[in-house]
């Protein structure tokens, strides 16, 4: 399940963002799934991020933006979908100096798996 969760991951933000982390780490905690995406950041990104109101505007736009696509019923089905469980919210962050976003899947019920996954 950590594999599909990363890659229905990769795909989302490839399909709104224009590109897909390089590496993405899924982990399960009781009603969590915790993905740590590394190497984010588009060309313009990091162009943009060369000074402190492009960093502050990075940031601020991949954390809101990100929970803006998650709103969508379509996505939200099939993260749903996945891991049989229903989305009951999304928790986001971005540290644009690593390149490292987290978003934290929470969901309506503890799921059932151990482990993770890199991809």
């Amino acid at each position: 399940m950590a594999h599909q969760v990363s890659n229905f991951v990769r795909e989302v933000r490839k399909q709104h963002v224009g590109k897909g982390p390089e590496h993405i780490t899924t982990r399960f905690l009781d009603a969590w799934a915790i993905c740590e995406l590394k190497g984010n950041l588009t060309t313009v990104e990091r162009f943009a991020v060369n000074t402190e109101e492009g960093r502050r505007m990075v940031r601020e736009l991949r954390t809101t933006y990100i929970k803006k696509v998650y709103e969508d019923a379509a996505t939200r089905s099939e993260i749903e979908r996945i891991v049989g469980a229903k989305l009951v919210t999304l928790l986001s962050d971005f540290d644009v100096e690593l390149d490292l976003a987290v978003t934290v899947f929470v969901f309506d019920r503890p799921l059932l798996v151990v482990g993770s996954d890199e991809v």
